[in-house]
């Protein structure tokens, strides 16, 4: 797993050619890349809160995409937009919301 930081004409590019899915929490946006590695960009608005809550919010995504890459499928841009509730959220929460994006796009499997 690469936590990549995306130019913004990558981004772009992933929002308009992208698949894009939904949670209370999250948004998901993901796209092939034709790599053998994934790379992940977390986008959390000043709309979530001043800095301090920003980047816990982005470290507990970060985390529950490393926990959850078990068996992940490989070559994907996958992005992660946090939502207003993310500020109040905790690990749990955010690592529940971050699996059910994974899993809905098939990104990763479920333990055999």
């Amino acid at each position: 797993m690469k936590i990549s930081s995306f130019n913004n004409k990558r981004f772009r590019y992933i929002y308009s050619k992208g698949k894009s899915m939904a949670n209370r929490l999250l948004v998901m946006y993901y796209l092939k890349n034709g790599k053998d590695e994934n790379r992940v960009g977390i986008t959390v608005s000043k709309k979530i809160g001043n800095s301090v809550t920003r980047n816990r919010v982005k470290r507990l995504i970060k985390e529950s995409y490393r926990n959850s890459s078990f068996n992940d499928e490989y070559g994907y841009d996958i992005i992660f937009i946090a939502r207003k509730g993310c500020q109040e959220s905790d690990y749990k929460n955010i690592n529940s919301a971050v699996n059910h994006l994974l899993r809905k796009f098939n990104i990763i499997r479920e333990k055999e």
